[in-house]
């Protein structure tokens, strides 16, 4: 079966998200997504990109690479970022990350109240996060500084949004709002062979126009080519470890299963023992100690087994009473009370 060949570029990429989102003359395109995923809350006039390559205040710091930096019109600050695997630390590095543009607000000298402008770590997620204090069902989280007890915001100058892109699975005539259809280009981009009627609105003239491969240098396509090899890479060895995981997982199953029955067979067969053995009429301590079964549930059996003698006597005594005959062999149980113990 022949391959067809893409048509616009992965926006899962490196490059391919660079260019769309981290490039002046698409900043229109940015801003749009900024301002369809904060819904009002926060609205987004202008941008202004700043250098995303940032280190520490001596030579010997860690460095950190942003794949989107920008400062709003008002001083707020915008990280960006798209992130195709998981990472034990993500949080972390979430956190590691945004310490930079705070640090970058303290002007030199002595003079400075200690205010800051607001910040937001955007991460777009190819993947599950699993993260307990969301909600499973959703896709986009937000995280502040909150009082723990009241769960009132502390500090509402540092924000932290997170959006699952992997859970988003609307097809194309579901989409409802200019959110949902740019989660839907995030994702599914690379895979259109024609512009759809759904995403027609006008922003989407731009993204369809840069994404077009077509349209590349030899560079520029040297360098999607080079962003793509990286990006499989990624998937595969995400893939590759899934695969083993899921193979371990059942293997342990199974090992686990295997132990159990033997365990549970070997428990049946010590029970039906302990009951033939308090049936001969020994002592619980006995039967325990045969038997290597708990006393508690030896002592159950002899319960159960005394009341279901209980109850054969009553019926026994109801069915002479009603002069219903008895078998002879259920005479002596019922004359002899002493043969029951």
């Amino acid at each position: 079966m022949k391959q067809v060949e893409e048509r616009y570029i992965s926006l899962l990429t490196d490059f391919g998200f660079k260019r769309i989102f981290g490039t002046a003359m698409n900043k229109d395109l940015l801003i749009c997504f900024l301002n369809s995923l904060f819904n009002g809350r926060q609205v987004v006039k202008d941008v202004s990109y700043l250098n995303p390559e940032h280190v520490g205040d001596v030579y010997t710091d860690r460095r950190a690479i942003f794949d989107v930096y920008c400062e709003g019109e008002n001083g707020e600050k915008f990280i960006v970022e798209m992130q195709n695997a998981y990472q034990t630390y993500f949080k972390d590095r979430a956190l590691f990350y945004s310490t930079f543009p705070i640090r970058e607000q303290a002007p030199k000298g002595n003079d400075w109240d200690f205010k800051l402008n607001h910040i937001y770590t955007v991460a777009l997620l190819n993947f599950n996060m699993n993260e307990d204090a969301f909600d499973k069902e959703k896709i986009r989280h937000h995280v502040q500084l909150c009082d723990t007890a009241t769960h009132k915001v502390f500090y509402d100058k540092l924000e932290y949004i997170y959006v699952e892109i992997s859970k988003f699975n609307k097809p194309l005539e579901e989409l409802d709002t200019l959110y949902e259809k740019w989660l839907y280009a995030l994702k599914n981009l690379y895979k259109l062979t024609q512009r759809p009627k759904e995403l027609c609105d006008k922003v989407f003239d731009r993204l369809f126009e840069e994404a077009e491969i077509a349209k590349f240098t030899p560079q520029e396509m040297r360098e999607y080519e080079t962003s793509k090899m990286a990006y499989r890479d990624i998937k595969n060895s995400v893939d590759t470890a899934k695969r083993e995981g899921i193979e371990i997982g059942m293997e342990k199953g199974m090992k686990k299963g295997r132990e159990e029955g033997r365990v549970e067979g070997k428990h049946e067969a010590n029970t039906e023992t302990a009951q033939r053995l308090l049936a001969m009429g020994l002592s619980a301590e006995q039967v325990a100690k045969a038997t290597q079964l708990p006393l508690e549930i030896i002592k159950n059996l002899s319960n159960s087994k005394n009341s279901s003698f209980a109850c054969k006597l009553h019926t026994l005594q109801v069915s002479e009473h009603h002069g219903i005959p008895t078998c002879p062999r259920h005479q002596k149980s019922i004359t002899s009370p002493h043969a029951l113990s």
